[in-house]
Formats: C-alpha cells, sequence, structure tokens
C-alpha cells in the first residue's frame, strides 16, 4: 500500500525531503525517463486523449476553474483533462509524493511556487522548451515578465538558471484591503510606511473594557507575510551561494519584532488565530464582519471580498519600510515526467488554452488574480475592470517592487519545517525573536547541508 500522507505541516516538509533520495536511490528505477516528444501530428483514434489533472481550489475558484475546462473540452474534440480536487496546496503535494514514489496519480498538476526547485532538482518535471514550437506553439514572451518562473527565482551564484518547466496558473501577491467607508470617516488614507501603518491600525482600534471590538489590523502570522517584512527591511532568505541562511540577521529581526510589537505592545494587531490559512480565512471573516479595519491578504481574495463586504472594499499595495518589496505566490503549472506521450499533448494543448488571453482575462476577471498573458491587459474586458475597479490595478502595478525567492531546493523545507513553526512564538510571548530566528536558522544549515551532501540527483 501506499504511504499515507502526513497529517502536518512539518511532517509534510520531512516527507518531501525524502522524494529527492528515494529518486536517486531507485524509486524510479535507477534512470530518468525520457520527456514525452511533442511535435507530430495529432492523435490517430477517433476517442479524444485524456491527461489526468489535480488542482487544489474549493470555492469560486474551483468553480471558475472547472468552467475553463469545460470550455476546453467545447473548444475542440481531441483531448479530455480528467480533474480531481485534493485539498488544500499543502494536502495535494502530500498526495503527489506519494504518486511520484509509486508511479500513480497525475500527468500535470499545479503546486505553489516555493516547492518548484526542489521538483525540478528531483527530475520529476518535464522540460518544456520542446513544447513551444510543436504543434500547439507558445512563446513565453507573452506571459507577464515578473509572474514567469524565471522572474519567481534568482539563481545561486555559480548555477545557470534552469530552462522552462513550469507556466504561471494563479499568481498573486499580498496587498492590504481596508474599509473605505471607515477610512473616510476618519479622515485616513493608506499607509505607505510602517510606521504609518502603526499609527493608523491604533487609530482604527477599538475597545470596550477589556474586549476588542475591532482590530486595526490583522496580519497572519505566515511565511508569505514575514517575507514581504523581510524584504522591505533590506534582507534576504539565503546567501547568494544557497549555503547559508539569512534571514536571522538584523532585517528579519527587525521585520518580526515589528508584528510582535503591533500584537504585545501596541495591542493592535490581533494574535495569531491559527497558522496557515486558517489564519487568512479568519482575517477575511474578521474583516467582512467588520472586526478588522484592516487586513493583509491576498489579491486573489479581491472578488471574494468585495462581493461579500457590507462596505465599500479599498485595496492598497504593501507599505514600505528601507524599501519597497513584495514576493509574488500562487501555483504554477507543471507536466510530470511520468506521463505518456499522449497524456502529454493533452496535457499541453490544455496548458496553451490556459496561456491564452482570453483565459487568462477572464480568470482574473472572476477571481481577482493576476492576468498572466500580457495580450491579456489589452482587452477591453480588463481595461474596464480597473477603470470600473482601480482595486484589480493594485497587485499588478506593485510588481514593479517584486523581489525573488532563491532557487534551492532547500527553500520548500526551510519554509515549511524551520520557519513556518517559529515565527507566531515571539507574537504569542513563547519566544523572543532572535532566538526564533536563531532556531530555525540552525535548522535550515542542516537542511542545506543534507541537500548537498545527501539529497543529490543523477546529474541532468
Amino acid at each position: 500500500m501506499p504511504p499515507r500522507p502526513p497529517r502536518t505541516a512539518s511532517a509534510l516538509a520531512r516527507w518531501l525531503c525524502g522524494l529527492l533520495v528515494s529518486l536517486a536511490l531507485g524509486a524510479w528505477g535507477g534512470c530518468q525517463p525520457e520527456p514525452a516528444t511533442p511535435s507530430g501530428a495529432g492523435p490517430g483514434v477517433a476517442a479524444p486523449v485524456s491527461a489526468r489533472f489535480w488542482f487544489s481550489y474549493g470555492g469560486r475558484n474551483r468553480e471558475v476553474l472547472e468552467e475553463l475546462i469545460a470550455r476546453f473540452h467545447a473548444s475542440q474534440p481531441h483531448y479530455r483533462i480528467d480533474a480531481t480536487f485534493q485539498g488544500s496546496y499543502f494536502d495535494a503535494l502530500a498526495k503527489l509524493r506519494t504518486a511520484l514514489i509509486t508511479h500513480e496519480g497525475p500527468d500535470f498538476t499545479h503546486v505553489i511556487g516555493e516547492v518548484l526547485p526542489y521538483l525540478w532538482t528531483a527530475g520529476v518535471l518535464q522540460d518544456l522548451r520542446p513544447y513551444l514550437t510543436g504543434e500547439l506553439p507558445f512563446d513565453p514572451a507573452d506571459l507577464v515578465p515578473e509572474l514567469t518562473q524565471e522572474r519567481m527565482f534568482a539563481p545561486l551564484a555559480g548555477t545557470e538558471p534552469p530552462p522552462l518547466f513550469a507556466l504561471p496558473f494563479n499568481r498573486s501577491t499580498p496587498i492590504v484591503f481596508y474599509d473605505r467607508d471607515l477610512f473616510a470617516a476618519e479622515g485616513l488614507s493608506p499607509p505607505t510606511t510602517w510606521e504609518e501603518l502603526r499609527g493608523v491600525a491604533r487609530r482604527l482600534t477599538r475597545r470596550e473594557g477589556a474586549v476588542t471590538t475591532r482590530w486595526g489590523l490583522e496580519i497572519p502570522v505566515d511565511w508569505w507575510f514575514w517575507v514581504a517584512l523581510l524584504y522591505q527591511a533590506g534582507g534576504q532568505l539565503l546567501d547568494a551561494t544557497g549555503e547559508q541562511p539569512r534571514f536571522q540577521e538584523a532585517a528579519g529581526q527587525e521585520a518580526l519584532q515589528f508584528l510582535t510589537d503591533l500584537v504585545l505592545e501596541d495591542q493592535v494587531l490581533r494574535p495569531p488565530p491559527g497558522q496557515d490559512y486558517n489564519a487568512w480565512e479568519v482575517a477575511n471573516n474578521d474583516f467582512l464582519a467588520g472586526r478588522a479595519a484592516m487586513i493583509w491578504t491576498s489579491t486573489a481574495f479581491l472578488s471574494y471580498l468585495t462581493d461579500n463586504a457590507p462596505f465599500r472594499v479599498g485595496a492598497a499595495p504593501l507599505p514600505g519600510h528601507a524599501t519597497f518589496g513584495v514576493p509574488t505566490g500562487g501555483t504554477f503549472f507543471v507536466l510530470l515526467r511520468r506521463a505518456s506521450p499522449e497524456a502529454s499533448r493533452a496535457a499541453w494543448a490544455f496548458l496553451h488554452f490556459m496561456m491564452q488571453p482570453a483565459q487568462t482575462a477572464y480568470w482574473s476577471r472572476r477571481t481577482g488574480y493576476l492576468p498572466v498573458n500580457v495580450k491579456a491587459l489589452a482587452l477591453p474586458e480588463i481595461a474596464e475592470l480597473y477603470r470600473q475597479d482601480p482595486n484589480y490595478r493594485v497587485a499588478l502595478d506593485q510588481l514593479a517592487v517584486a523581489r525573488p525567492f532563491p532557487f534551492s531546493p532547500a527553500l520548500f523545507t526551510i519554509q515549511r519545517e524551520q520557519l513556518a513553526p517559529r515565527l507566531d512564538l515571539p507574537v504569542l510571548g513563547l519566544s523572543d525573536v532572535a532566538s526564533a530566528l536563531e532556531q530555525a536558522a540552525a535548522g535550515a544549515r542542516g537542511v542545506l547541508w543534507r541537500q548537498r551532501h545527501r539529497c543529490r540527483v543523477v546529474d541532468r
């Protein structure tokens, strides 16, 4: 029987760390499979060729994705996409790891950007370059540069950037959402610096005795938002070689101390109500219910919050400090090397369909995610959307200060196993900032060492 997926984030990170070792020691029969050949004539059989697709959306996003799959089926008779929902991003990754070892599972999927270096180094993803000039050609120059694989990552010193192996799908940045009516009544504008953020949050926090009835600010104490603060403080995650952590240095401490002070000293930021997407959901619900005047969350929730708020929703870029900076987030499409040539052609046909301006524009309008095709930005419906609701432009304009992640196979494990469990400790009064980050850095050094010495796969 295949191993069961882990139930916790740290177990997932440890479990995925075994992927490279498993593959290197022969889980793939001791060799790398050849990538599928996408060129040549279409399928020579009457029945459509199918490709299995795993996805991680619920709610409206799932509905929109399934609608786009139906449109793809209606657009041509040759290919079918068998799409199945696999839970959250992290649930789906756990299931994918099992599938890679048991030779089962999807032909293609979408995964969060931070795990891409791990999967590529493991040799389980197809190089997409042959498809670009095959029967369904595509020019990567049509993609919004800041949302591409190339700009998501910075290569480590002394290494070459990897070839194209991932295409952007639901891409986002963290932004500020605020109660526009409340801000107008208080004569306030969205803050542009950390100090302004602190002052506005103080102005908008309300208490009745010992009970806080409205938080001025709510930020999930989560990796993504802390990385934004790290960048704004002028810091970085790893050194240029990718061999040593840097997040525990002064900028990282300043970023985490800022969150800690907002919770414990100013008492204007709600203490963490949970981790991962549980905290995100609480922040969204508090905002809609008027229990939070401002929140930081993903642009992905723009349509949802706008449609459900009983007040006018405003959106603004994240404030700066020593500089401005944000990470990008969301997922990328990847095609697995285990997929047959036929299934690979079907998968590519769908990816080609999804990269076109009409589909990327529709996806963005219905969800709030960024349109990934440059030509989509020139479509009348997108121009009209931005004219009617400038909130949709906020994340797009903020791409000017987007910062890359290091292309390190250890990135995901450091995120999930070392940083995620420790970031909220100072905020909860369970540790000081320096100790929490140094403990995470010590763990990260071990992850990086093991990556270099034990988790090497066959040279590509």
